[in-house]
């Protein structure tokens, strides 16, 4: 059996009707005409450790996270995932040209009513935003379940919800039940539980299916979610969000610097801007840059980023001890 190695994923460029042609933030070579003159279709997610995400570099080049989960199982993921047949955490990036869907995510307890191995708690991390551009997160105070369906039959659901304006570097926390919608004019990183149950409450006349009874009945009045309250970090580091389900931290790496591990958790590593190196002794080196995402298996107790020049970095885990919901605030 070979040996795990820190793995460079290639990233699954998704269509989506709310999409854009206009990658150029994170992904230059995807915003390009096509030989034929004509514009790629709209790409609204670009999925980044997907269960069909394939590796890039090294002796497993070709193999799907799946596959990889499959076959090493805690000694890849780690002691701290609850379900070692899966891997635990999805990081995709959104690129709205247009408003999603109004949509909630059942729990975990919902999701295992239906069949499926967990619910969707997630959060957004915001790379880009437009003057103006706005998320809805939960319902506005005293509105009730009953007068959420009435909403959508009469088509007046929006002035129902809790609308937010958004700002580079925020961090909003989703968790299960929350009805939710994201608007255009904004880049964002999202963190969630492995699962891709949606429930469309409202779509805009897209004419794609829509859940309502299933949404309503996962919809919780009452939620979490919101900004998540700043907590100071050291050594170029910002601990960004610590939840239940998952632990997300950004740094700024501009000289060599050592990440360890406990062994509990496999590392998710997505690259904002710059490039660097990822090392480990005895190990080929694994470059990472812009875009690009790299998985650090739970069996590599310690590496280091060599940046080629600034590299800023997203790191995400499944903590290591159970874990409060953070604290955050509803505008």
């Amino acid at each position: 059996m070979p040996e795990l190695y820190p793995l460079l994923l290639l990233p699954e460029f998704r269509e989506r009707v709310w999409g854009t042609r206009d990658l150029s933030l994170l992904y230059p070579h995807k915003s390009a005409r096509r030989p034929d003159g004509k514009f790629e279709e709209p790409i609204g997610e670009v999925w980044l450790t997907g269960d069909d995400c394939r590796v890039a570099n090294g002796a497993l080049a070709g193999q799907t996270l799946a596959d990889l989960t499959a076959r090493f199982g805690r000694e890849f993921l780690g002691d701290a995932v609850t379900d070692s047949s899966r891997f635990p955490l999805l990081l995709k990036f959104l690129f709205p040209k247009e408003k999603l869907s109004v949509q909630v995510h059942p729990d975990d307890e919902g999701a295992r009513a239906i069949g499926q191995p967990c619910g969707k708690t997630e959060c957004w991390y915001v790379l880009a935003a437009e003057p103006g551009a706005q998320i809805a997160l939960g319902l506005r105070p005293g509105v009730t379940r009953e007068e959420v369906a009435a909403g959508i039959q009469e088509t007046r659901l929006e002035p129902l919800m809790n609308w937010l304006e958004l700002k580079p570097g925020e961090m909003i926390y989703v968790d299960a039940g929350t009805l939710h919608a994201i608007g255009p004019g904004a880049i964002l990183l999202e963190t969630q539980q492995n699962c891709d149950t949606t429930y469309r409450l409202y779509d805009y006349g897209r004419g794609r299916e829509l859940h309502i009874r299933e949404g309503l009945g996962a919809l919780k009045e009452r939620t979490a979610a919101g900004k998540v309250t700043r907590v100071a970090g050291g050594n170029g580091t910002q601990k960004l969000i610590s939840a239940p389900h998952f632990v997300v931290e950004k740094s700024v790496v501009r000289e060599a610097k050592n990440f360890e591990s406990s062994g509990k958790s496999v590392q998710v590593l997505v690259a904002l801007d710059g490039c660097g190196v990822i090392e480990v002794d005895g190990m080929l080196p694994v470059t990472i840059a812009k875009g690009e995402c790299a998985v650090v298996p739970a069996a590599v107790k310690q590496y280091r980023i060599q940046p080629q020049w600034a590299l800023e970095v997203i790191r995400a885990m499944v903590p290591a001890e159970k874990m409060p919901v953070p604290e955050t605030c509803p505008n």
